[in-house]
């Protein structure tokens, strides 16, 4: 599998979930594409969705909802064509530095 940068996949429909958890902080962070079809609040919905989840200490729900509802638009606007491939990883990274 190749890996890409975030913003250099073909549909450049790429998302990131960053999390510090060391500074209680998140940032979801959508490619242009995703960007320029989706509606104007949906990232602002999917922040207060975390942001709920967060402050009832559900952390992996949060998460798990907010990736469940970008899920849902990039299906939408970009479904699964018979030859895709997956240019990112799905692995989860973490970053051990204080």
């Amino acid at each position: 599998m190749s890996r890409k940068p975030l913003h250099r996949t073909k549909d450049r429909n790429g998302v990131l979930f960053y999390l510090a958890l060391n500074n209680r902080k998140f940032a979801i962070i959508g490619d242009g594409g995703i960007n320029e079809v989706v509606h104007e609040d949906f990232w602002d919905e999917v922040k207060a969705k975390l942001e709920d989840n967060f402050s009832n200490n559900k952390f992996s729900e949060g998460l798990e909802e907010g990736i469940r509802l970008t899920g849902i638009k990039l299906r939408e606007y970009f479904p699964r064509e018979r030859d895709d491939i997956n240019e990112l990883t799905d692995e989860i990274s973490f970053d051990d530095r204080s």
